[in-house]
């Protein structure tokens, strides 16, 4: 699978391209406005998917808002959870600016790690039909995604380690190249497994945005053995 030209290198779109979310025709092959109906589509499905959710989310629809043909948009994208997928690789971006113009405090892992998921779930659950869409979409398990949705989880794990280090991580990093030694990455990994399933309950109503951040608060304890301050953010959405 060809990956999309590294974020920085010269796009006619209003944003970057994300790295690891490439759609279904190769990025570097498209013209520019080509480039500019791929905008538009993502723009369509994410505006339909904060007013409706996932369900709202219909191809026929984003077509239709973002001005294109239904059989041009199947060009770019083979279902609307690749499209969701495409935008959650944006969010995942912006989450890289954020840590790297503001890192976490903490003078522990723990304290660094649970201010990152307080500012991670934060973020991400900020459009909750969104939020619940693109968790939907990464959850459904459709085959022909599941390097889109192995992207998205080794980009979150990336950043995990860099916070447990009290590091940065530069945006646009390939997630494919992993930091720090292999016990940081399991610590990584199942942290960021614990955080998505949390987010799967905050999705189907079961607990709030506070539980989510106690979650990984907890678990955060277990791993290193100290007791960090939680950070809520929110009650129930």
């Amino acid at each position: 699978m060809r990956q999309p030209p590294r974020p920085g290198a010269p796009a006619p779109l209003a944003r970057p391209l994300p790295s690891g979310a490439a759609p279904a025709r190769p990025v570097a092959r498209l013209a520019a406005s080509q480039l500019r109906r791929m905008r538009a589509i993502v723009d369509a499905a994410v505006a339909l998917a904060e007013k409706g959710g996932f369900e709202a989310v219909r191809l026929r629809d984003v077509a239709e808002a973002s001005g294109v043909a239904l059989g041009t948009l199947y060009k770019y994208f083979r279902s609307k959870e690749d499209i969701l997928l495409f935008a959650v690789h944006e969010e995942a971006e912006k989450l890289e600016a954020v840590m790297a113009a503001r890192p976490v405090r903490g003078a522990t892992p723990s304290e660094r790690t649970v201010h990152f998921f307080a500012r991670a779930t934060r973020g991400f659950t900020r459009r909750p039909n969104l939020a619940r869409a693109v968790v939907r979409a990464i959850a459904i398990g459709e085959h022909d995604l599941a390097v889109k949705v192995a992207g998205f989880h080794l980009r979150m794990t990336r950043l995990i380690v860099a916070a447990l280090r009290g590091e940065t991580t530069p945006p646009g990093a390939d997630p494919s190249k992993p930091i720090g030694d292999a016990r940081e990455n399991a610590i990584a990994a199942t942290l960021n497994r614990v955080w998505f399933a949390s987010l799967v309950g905050w999705s189907g109503g079961l607990h709030s945005i506070r539980e989510i951040n106690e979650r990984t608060a907890e678990t955060a304890e277990l791993l290193f053995g100290d007791r960090p301050e939680p950070r809520a953010s929110g009650g129930r959405e």
